[in-house]
């Protein structure tokens, strides 16, 4: 029998665990979802029992423009941490500030259009059910949208003081998790409120 029978296995293919912040944020999306899988339930639950109007159809737009806007940003964002990791600091910032840029005109676009419907289509949280279901979910993801962008604009600002480097690369990378989870909600709420809902 040869000696080969008997050698010591190598670590290809060994098995890892998973960095703690990954696990982290993954814990976070998941507890997240079952937050927005509630409040897309209750819209759904509630589309079309409104004793009184406006009803969805009456005052909803459809925001392709700001919803084109916010998918784009996954993409940046992705090639934003690959530029990173590649040490392409100077490309790295500015496909940061573009997804930055990408994430504000999407919230300017959901402002402009709840100052639509509440002083020109008389819509709030407490006209309806449509009203209250509405803001509730549209405003739950507009405020994770929002802190988002508020480590966005912090990363930032560290990259324009020179202070990120390919070493954390691997952080924005697990931060980006969150940001695509904010993209993918908002494919569910746009297929929700203002597809089916209508």
């Amino acid at each position: 029998m040869s000696s080969a029978a008997f050698a010591e296995p190598t670590n290809q293919g060994q098995w890892t665990l998973p960095s703690r912040g990954r696990v982290g944020m993954i814990s976070l999306i998941a507890a997240e979802s079952a937050i927005f899988t509630i409040f897309v339930v209750a819209y759904i639950f509630y589309i079309g029992k409104s004793l009184s109007g406006p009803a969805p159809k009456d005052v909803l737009t459809v925001p392709i423009f700001a919803t084109v806007c916010l998918l784009s940003s996954s993409l940046s964002i992705h090639l934003a941490v690959r530029a990173l990791r590649d040490a392409r600091v100077g490309i790295f910032g500015l496909l940061w500030f573009l997804t930055m840029a990408l994430g504000a005109i999407f919230l300017i676009g959901t402002g402009l259009e709840w100052r639509r419907l509440i002083f020109h289509e008389g819509l709030t949280v407490r006209t309806n059910l449509f009203g209250t279901t509405y803001y509730s979910l549209v405003g739950l993801h507009a405020f994770h949208v929002t802190v988002g962008l508020l480590v966005i604009a912090l990363v930032m600002a560290f990259t324009l003081l020179g202070k990120v480097t390919p070493k954390y690369a691997e952080r924005l990378e697990v931060f980006s998790l969150y940001w695509h989870f904010v993209d993918a909600v908002w494919i569910v709420v746009f297929t929700v409120v203002y597809l089916v809902g209508r």
